[in-house]
């Protein structure tokens, strides 16, 4: 087995944008005055579910693709499943904040939402088939 480089240095980057991420929502309480929940605020829902949705699925998906790595797996499809879960993570928040059934919401949200989701399938199907 080895470590997981390329793996660590995207979860860094992962890292940086979940704590951005984290730093949104903090400033969207701050701003509406809301100690707790939502206050009934859209934005800051929206910015909590971004936030919620991203801690949701990373941490899975890049355990997923490091114990592939570690395990001797492909360079390229571990650098091709980490910048595409990069892109996704990134186009999600941004599809958030998109008008409802607008060209913007479905391409950033949904696209994020299909990316992240494909990305981690992959990433398990590969560790499946290298296991077995």
């Amino acid at each position: 087995m080895i470590y997981p480089t390329t793996t660590a240095f995207y979860a860094a980057i992962l890292g940086l944008i979940y704590a951005g991420l984290s730093g949104w929502v903090i400033g969207g309480r701050v701003t509406g005055n809301v100690l707790f929940g939502d206050g009934g605020q859209d934005a800051l829902q929206r910015r909590i579910r971004s936030h919620g949705n991203f801690q949701e699925y990373v941490p899975l998906t890049l355990l997923l693709i490091a114990l592939y790595e570690a395990g001797g797996g492909s360079h390229a499809w571990v650098q091709g499943l980490l910048i595409v879960l990069v892109i996704a993570r990134i186009l999600h928040p941004i599809g958030m904040f998109a008008p409802t059934n607008s060209p913007r919401q479905f391409a950033c949200r949904g696209g994020g939402i299909l990316a992240t989701l494909a990305v981690m399938t992959v990433a398990a199907l590969l560790l499946l088939l290298r296991a077995g």
